[in-house]
């Protein structure tokens, strides 16, 4: 996968694939002397890399050594937030030599499959976006190959990076509270310990802030349809049972949420603020403006990518503690003061 832009400062291999109109993996074999690009390509690479005053990486090099120079990638194909950390893992793989190879669940693809799919193409080490597998499953497939679980926690033999999910809703939380709302629910994620670790951290937040030990918590989910549900049983509600603030387990369930509660007559945030997580393309549209906790997904890709050559040069075991990120959270419009504090 090629990426755009030519960023500032050192030359990366990615800048001379794009000068000289070719994959990052041509410009590998080029510039490390193997057979396969014809001479007028190698010379277009050479050129390239003379003009922009390349210098190789030292992990590029040391991962010469492997076979295919292919980082697989499992990723939900629904997920907006998957599609941003592509984009990230790519523009932070290329620096490393890398190309990426994508596998994607989907209703008739599982984890299983997509992952048996990405190791069919022999890749060098496989990163996993979210995934939902057991943790006897994650310890199985890191046996097979290098794997790093981005989002989760990792397991014996596989390290996970990821953003401290408990956190983001901490500071989540700490906005509604600093906003004056008391009554301040959660709407749930699926079943798995992404959404277990944000529930717990709106249950400490809550309980820290004095406003009872967390116990809103909403059935919800992963997508739109799940938000809207969760609108519909707040709004069940009577006016003065209802919440004044509403943390949703991601932007796509907050936008759901957020869409639901207008069709319905009710103001946000006038009458209900929104808050989401991920700081998705969605959020920052004008006419969504969703507060949102990022996971700093470029962060997250370059953790990722460290963690991948570490085990890839020499093959050394994977790190025994998890890489975690601080999460950072996005104001925009849709969370204020609750009625009467504005």
């Amino acid at each position: 996968m090629a990426t755009g832009g030519t960023a500032p400062g050192r030359a990366r291999l990615v800048d001379v694939a794009q000068r000289a109109g070719v994959s990052t993996a041509t410009v590998s074999l080029v510039l490390r002397g193997r057979p396969g690009p014809s001479e007028a390509t190698a010379n277009a690479v050479r050129a390239a890399a003379t003009d922009l005053g390349y210098r190789p990486d030292r992990t590029a090099s040391l991962l010469a050594r492997h076979r295919s120079h292919l980082l697989g990638v499992l990723l939900d194909v629904s997920s907006p937030f998957h599609a941003e950390l592509v984009r990230a893992l790519d523009s932070a793989s290329a620096d490393r030599g890398l190309d990426l190879v994508l596998g994607t669940t989907t209703p008739r693809t599982d984890e299983h499959r997509a992952a048996e799919t990405l190791l069919d193409f022999r890749c060098e080490a496989m990163v996993l976006l979210g995934p939902q597998l057991s943790d006897a499953d994650l310890t199985a497939l890191g046996a097979l190959c290098p794997t790093v679980a981005v989002g989760r926690a990792g397991v014996s033999g596989v390290t996970g990076v990821l953003a401290a999910d408990d956190r983001g809703l901490e500071v989540a939380v700490d906005h509604m509270a600093s906003l004056g709302h008391r009554r301040i629910a959660f709407v749930d994620g699926p079943r798995g310990s992404i959404a277990q670790a944000r529930r717990q951290g709106y249950r400490e937040a809550m309980a820290r802030h004095g406003l009872g030990s967390g116990d809103d918590v909403v059935r919800g989910g992963a997508d739109e349809a799940n938000g809207a549900a969760a609108a519909a049983r707040l709004l069940s509600r009577r006016v003065d049972d209802r919440p004044t603030g509403v943390i949703a387990f991601n932007d796509r369930v907050a936008i759901g949420l957020r869409d639901a509660l207008l069709r319905s007559g009710v103001g946000v945030p006038e009458e209900i603020s929104v808050v989401g997580y991920d700081d998705s393309p969605m959020a920052r549209l004008g006419t969504i403006d969703l507060t949102s906790v990022s996971q700093e997904p470029e962060a997250l890709a370059d953790a990722t990518v460290a963690v991948v050559v570490g085990l890839l040069d020499g093959g050394i075991a994977a790190p025994t503690a998890d890489v975690v990120i601080p999460p950072r959270l996005v104001v925009r419009s849709s969370s204020a003061p609750p009625p009467g504090r504005g």
